[in-house]
């Protein structure tokens, strides 16, 4: 029940962020998922899903050709297992960082009214000075982050690097309001993202990302850490051995969330498919070449969910 920077507010429609503003005692029924689905119960049935620390990464040593390796090498590690990471001493100023999440916040508390008037479906208008200085800094570090990634899989740090540098970046900022019954409700249901890496920063605790044993694990609030997530296209590109990570946003009672994901992807029209050096007798070809644009055309209309993860229309059959 969050609400995301590109979206609209109709007049037949309560935004998340007004029921919170009236103070509602009780999540609107249509909130509601079904038990099976509440995020209070699946941390119920795995009370052990915190013990084991996710990995956090110290990235400055990728411009140390003697330390290089051990990073690359911590970085494969936690794709293989988990499909995720954080990431430490990325660069970033931290003024930016905030700048970022200030700005989303006080977007987020202006009326209704005053949000339309910036609202626009033309991508290449122009966002806040703040906003952009962050967005420009993600993007060279997701530059980085590429690089070291491909190297982690054996596969040269430029491979596919003209269509990587005319490939998009989207940010998608979302605001998830404090929520009378959070273990009722989800702001984000379990999804995985398309793109190559995604990269993340919120305000608050509530991102969670479900490990090889099926468990959800929280995902701690790092100061001057950036969140870095695994997507569909890596999953292809690795031939199965990186994969995309299911992750969700669970809410809070007594605090606002806001987090700014930064989406990566090759160019919309670009197939993709496993690479040829990823392939052999013990892996043998495992998946379908796909595209941002056939993804989009999955998602689009009001079945998704029956659909399914659009990822797993692309696994060939054993």
């Amino acid at each position: 029940m969050g609400d995301e920077g590109k979206s609209s507010e109709t007049n037949s429609f309560t935004s998340a962020v007004s029921l919170s503003q009236i103070g509602v005692a009780q999540v609107p029924r249509r909130f509601v998922l079904p038990p099976s689905e509440q995020p209070g119960r699946s941390l119920r049935l795995n009370p052990s899903n915190t013990t084991t620390p996710l990995p956090v990464i110290d990235i400055s040593s990728l411009h140390n050709p003697s330390l290089r390796p051990q990073v690359i090498e911590e970085i494969h590690v936690a794709c293989e297992e988990l499909g995720f990471f954080q990431v430490i001493n990325h660069g970033i100023p931290s003024t930016y960082v905030n700048d970022a999440i200030n700005t989303a916040t006080e977007f987020f508390n202006l009326p209704s009214e005053e949000k339309m008037h910036l609202a626009s479906a033309d991508v290449h208008k122009p966002v806040r000075e703040k906003m952009g200085n962050y967005a420009k800094a993600v993007q060279a570090l997701q530059k980085q982050l590429m690089e070291a990634v491909l190297q982690s899989l054996g596969l040269k740090a430029d491979y596919l690097h003209e269509d990587f540098e005319k490939g998009s970046q989207v940010m998608a900022v979302n605001c998830y309001p404090a929520c009378p019954e959070p273990d009722l409700a989800l702001g984000i249901p379990p999804h995985s993202d398309y793109g190559s890496l995604t990269i993340l920063i919120q305000s608050q605790p509530g991102l969670q990302i479900m490990d090889k044993n099926k468990n959800w694990r929280p995902v701690p609030l790092i100061e001057g850490a950036l969140v870095v997530q695994v997507g569909d296209q890596m999953e292809v590109m690795s031939n199965g051995r990186y994969k995309s990570v299911l992750h969700r946003a669970t809410l809070n009672k007594e605090r606002t969330r806001i987090s700014i994901a930064s989406l990566h992807s090759l160019p919309l029209e670009k197939k993709v498919g496993p690479a040829p050096e990823l392939i052999d007798d013990e892996h043998p070809l495992a998946y379908n070449e796909g595209s941002l644009k056939s993804f989009l055309d999955h998602i689009s209309g009001n079945d998704v969910r029956k659909k399914g993860r659009y990822i797993d229309t692309l696994k060939r059959s054993p």
